[in-house]
């Protein structure tokens, strides 16, 4: 067997000047052993920290002033550990990485590789390990909030009506916004809401939100708390009141004559058929529609004549659409809704069926959803006592005697044991938010009739009531429905929390 000589010189070893054993030349000249029984690169560098958690926000303090949220076993929750270790700056770090703990030990361990210049130009790579023991500290915020007193604005939303239908419109605007992200503390009174901030500016941005979504006013004022004379600073606390407009969908309101002129020749007994940032009016005489701004309302404010509260049913006996060329028109005239059919029709109170075959002729917007032997609400005017000062200035012989609204779908109580749909709420446990209350399920009712009104609003699955399969649970189809499609999964977290392990 042939032997190939090498052309590489041998390596030449020397002994370690402290153990004899034979290493490789180092600027040392001791082996790895004997280096890190003398020489600790970490010195200086604490094995043990603190860090300070906050069990109401959840979140970690990062000095000087800071609290950062940071999941387990993070990389922002690695940073801030690291931050806290003075003279990790002398070393080089090569490696760190969580070492796993009990969730509820409060210890967070760390295993770091770092590697430091020694004596002679030699480089010595370390592993070690940090504990850090977690201990609780309430933050600012949170001692705030846990104080008395601890907001410096308030809002305060009222709706002066009898019908809370666009009140309740407004509290799912404002969670599908989330426009109550920064409150402190909402709190039901006095038939309204009062949202609690911590600074001025938020209250300000909700002030702004709710001038954008509904018509509604403000008020402004302030109180002193303190005053500190020698550096002139001044404490105070904000208090905003907001009115929103005091009328809702299908109520009937009486304009004035210098509106009617404003709004195209409008009709001054109108329908409310939505509310938005603006009043959609329309006349069941005619069909014309118009809306009323903000600003023009407050500038002529007018009130409900008669609220849902008052609706009657009837049944309609006979119904003629009118065609467009019947119509009447005259120059100056405001826009007309093709949406709705006017049409000509008899009702007669279901109260009276049997009794009194008398019919009630009247016209209204409905001849599209109407016919024959349907149930219809509407309000009585020849019968109710009506105390408005621009009402009594009408002619009586252009007064309708009923004003039909919308359509009746039979027993609220059956649809409302038919939904499988829910909607999420600001504040629970006051009679102006309970949940049965007539006026929250006339809103319900509206989003089941109305497509366009629930476009602005979150529905969630009921996980309580389940979708009817056999065929005598079925809905009935002339009903007006909301789509699952149209429906959003309600999310839960339960967060079980872990028993203590007893030794």
């Amino acid at each position: 067997m042939e032997c190939i000589a090498s052309n590489e010189p041998p390596k030449a070893h020397i002994l370690c000047c402290e153990c004899g054993v034979a290493i490789e030349p180092n600027p040392a000249n001791m082996c790895v052993g004997c280096l890190r029984s003398r020489i600790d690169i970490t010195e200086g560098i604490p094995k043990q920290a603190t860090l300070h958690f906050c069990r109401g926000c959840e979140r970690y303090f990062q000095p000087p002033g800071e609290w950062v949220q940071c999941a387990l076993e993070s990389r922002e929750l690695l940073s801030l550990c690291l931050k806290k270790l003075k003279g990790l700056n002398r070393v080089k770090l090569v490696d760190a990485s969580f070492l796993w703990t009990e969730p509820h030990s409060k210890r967070i361990k760390v295993k770091l590789t770092v590697q430091g210049e020694v004596s002679g130009g030699a480089i010595l790579q370390q592993v070690f390990v940090v504990e850090y023991t977690v201990a609780h500290q309430m933050c600012d915020d949170c001692h705030r909030s846990e104080a008395q007193n601890f907001w410096r604005a308030t809002v305060q939303v009222r709706q002066k009506a009898e019908n809370k239908k666009t009140f309740y419109y407004l509290e799912q605007l404002i969670l599908k916004h989330k426009a109550h992200a920064n409150t402190l503390g909402i709190k039901p009174i006095h038939g309204g809401l009062d949202f609690f901030y911590a600074t001025e500016g938020h209250a300000r941005k909700m002030i702004d939100f709710l001038s954008s979504v509904l018509p509604c006013k403000h008020q402004h004022s302030k109180k002193l708390i303190s005053h500190d004379i020698h550096s002139n600073v001044y404490n105070y606390k904000f208090t905003y009141s907001v009115d929103i407009v005091p009328v809702s969908k299908d109520s009937v309101i009486c304009l004035s004559k210098k509106m009617t002129q404003q709004l195209g020749g409008i009709s001054p007994l109108c329908l409310i058929y939505r509310v938005t940032s603006s009043i959609h009016l329309i006349d069941p005489t005619t069909a014309q529609i118009a809306e009323v701004s903000s600003t023009v309302y407050w500038r002529n404010p007018f009130s409900a004549i008669c609220n849902p509260k008052q609706l009657v049913e009837y049944i309609v006996m006979d119904i003629e659409p009118i065609m467009d060329k019947d119509r009447k028109y005259f120059p100056g005239q405001g826009a007309i809704s093709y949406r709705h059919v006017l049409a000509d029709i008899w009702v007669t109170k279901a109260s009276e069926i049997g009794l009194n075959d008398a019919t009630i002729h009247t016209r209204t917007h409905l001849g599209h959803v109407l016919k024959p032997g349907d149930s219809v609400l509407g309000y009585n005017l020849e019968d109710s006592n009506v105390n408005d000062a621009n009402f009594d200035k009408l002619d009586k012989s252009i007064v309708p005697d009923v004003i039909l609204v919308k359509k009746h779908y039979g027993d609220k109580s059956f649809r409302r044991r038919q939904r499988i749909w829910k909607l999420k709420r600001l504040a629970e446990g006051d009679t102006a938010f309970d949940p049965d209350a007539n006026d929250f399920n006339e809103f319900l009712d509206d989003l089941e009739e109305d497509p366009d009104l629930r476009q602005n609003i979150n529905i969630f699955k009921d996980k309580t009531k389940q979708i009817p399969v056999d065929s005598f649970d079925e809905q009935n189809e002339n009903l007006p429905q909301i789509t699952l499609a149209e429906m959003l999964d309600d999310l839960v977290l339960d967060d079980v929390e872990m028993e203590d392990i007893i030794d």
